[in-house]
């Protein structure tokens, strides 16, 4: 059911991305910024985004947008430095992949995939995606799941989110059942792979904001696996 803070919230994210749509010297800032700022507007683009689909999670979750001890700040810095990893590895795997694919055997990858659409491109895009997946998800999704604990845990403050992080403790304390069954094996392949070779489809100076945009959807997985968690 939609309710009076649903039509506050959405009108507020219209306002503040409605600039980039209507007017064209926004939307060149914005593109200038980021070709000559790459890796700092993907911590911005994350931090904003990510943390954005996390809000949208909670709700999904609790019925509330705001909770006391969510961390909105603490959240914005990890997905900020996780943005950072993902643009890292959106430029090592786009580039190592069709390397390691013409290695294989196959033909010309990297013009394929960097040349127009086509079922080659869609080929090369999707092994891409898949090795990314495969190689650096499973990492950044346990990283995340660890500081996402330790937020909570420090009452989703700044300062606390500053305190040692006892990992090893969070680690083996994880449901690793619901990450393993739900998070690993069922939105990697199904979601996260589809969605990442459309990703890798797109030109460069697009693949992360799409993929910072994809954190709506994170949002709401992780609000389905919060809820996986509660039943087991």
């Amino acid at each position: 059911m939609i309710k009076k803070q649903d039509i506050f919230f959405w009108g507020i994210i219209i306002l503040l991305f409605l600039p980039f749509l209507i007017s064209g010297k926004v939307l060149g800032i914005y593109l200038e910024l980021n070709q000559q700022h790459g890796m700092l507007m993907a911590f911005v683009k994350f931090a904003l985004l990510a943390t954005l689909g996390e809000i949208i999670g909670l709700r999904i979750k609790t019925g509330s947008y705001f909770q006391p001890g969510f961390g909105i700040l603490p959240r914005m810095v990890v997905w900020g430095f996780l943005g950072l990893t993902i643009k890292m590895a959106f430029i090592i795997f786009s580039s190592g992949t069709p390397l390691f694919l013409e290695y294989l055997g196959v033909n010309d990858a990297r013009s394929v995939l960097a040349g127009p659409p086509g079922a080659g491109k869609v080929s090369v895009a999707f092994a891409t995606s898949a090795a990314l997946n495969l190689v650096y998800a499973p990492v950044m999704m346990t990283f995340h799941k660890i500081t996402d604990t330790h937020i909570l845990s420090t009452g989703g403050t700044l300062r606390g989110f500053f305190k040692p992080v006892p990992i090893s403790k969070i680690f083996v304390n994880l449901n690793w059942d619901v990450m393993w069954n739900f998070v690993f094996k069922k939105t990697i392949p199904f979601f996260w792979i589809p969605a990442h070779t459309l990703t890798f489809l797109l030109p460069p100076d697009q693949q992360v904001l799409f993929a910072a945009l994809l954190g709506v959807a994170l949002g709401t997985i992780l609000a389905v696996a919060g809820r996986m968690e509660k039943k087991t």
